[in-house]
């Protein structure tokens, strides 16, 4: 009996905590809700979308890296399994638009070379003080932003679009007013205009979609290994499920052959 009632106890909460992967972010008393988009690797058989992943990626390398580093994604994942799947070719011409310095050679001297995909993306500037001395505020690294936000896609997103005339009765001494950012004062001006980014595949070029296919971006990069986490939690449940009724049966079993 503890074996059966261990094994839907775990489907329990297996399935409740696929409810909530899937359960859009809500504001806190007092705040501002957030905009909610419907993304396709919500859920228990979320997938991401290669072709936002890709326009994400232009969005990302056109707009944000003017400013963001990304240092713990390398050109190589943009090929990889679950994520952009660019070809091999296109990741290395990619990697091969930035300079890297590389080095010592066998004279001791550090040189400049092209870059591999074995490299991570180039960071605009050499640490977080030159960042904040150049912008007025440090920017943070994107790489794990979607999943180190409260509120997650749904925050970047919101927050890309939340640029907005502020209440008469709100005073901006700095930077700009955002709806959804803590305070609304942000250093960081709106990053996003109708058309700034030309997409090849004919999507309209809106904020709103740019905003979206970044987001999406920006969530790959957070967690790349997001189709093969669903997969397994699903081979899992149906795991539990089977074993439950294995047990159970198993049990009668027993219970009718004892009396």
């Amino acid at each position: 009996m503890k074996s059966i009632s261990r094994a839907v106890s775990l489907c329990a909460v297996a399935a409740g905590l696929a409810l909530a992967a899937a359960s859009p972010a809500r504001a806190a008393e007092g705040e501002v809700a957030l905009q909610h988009a419907e993304w396709s690797f919500q859920g228990v058989f979320g997938t991401y979308d290669r072709d936002a992943l890709r326009r994400g990626y232009k969005v990302y390398k056109e707009v944000c890296s003017v400013c963001h580093s990304m240092q713990y994604v390398k050109f190589r994942n943009l090929g990889e399994p679950g994520g952009p799947e660019f070809e091999e070719g296109q990741v290395k011409a990619l990697a091969a638009e930035i300079t890297v310095e590389d080095g010592p050679n066998a004279d001791g001297e550090m040189y400049e070379r092209p870059g591999e995909p074995k490299d991570a993306f180039p960071s605009p500037y050499p640490n977080p003080e030159a960042s904040a001395a150049a912008l007025g505020a440090a920017a943070p690294d994107l790489s794990l932003i979607a999943k180190a936000r409260a509120g997650g896609p749904d925050y970047i997103y919101s927050l890309l679009k939340g640029y907005v005339d502020a209440p008469e009765d709100f005073e901006v001494t700095t930077g700009s007013y955002n709806l959804y950012f803590p305070g609304h004062m942000i250093a960081m001006p709106a990053p996003l205009s109708d058309g700034q980014v030309d997409y090849e595949d004919g999507t309209p070029n809106t904020v709103d979609q740019m905003a979206k296919d970044v987001t999406h971006f920006l969530m790959w990069a957070a967690e790349p290994k997001l189709e093969q986490r669903h997969r397994m939690g699903f081979q899992v449940l149906i795991y539990l499920v089977l074993l439950t009724g294995i047990l159970y049966f198993a049990m009668r079993k027993v219970w009718a052959a004892a009396h």
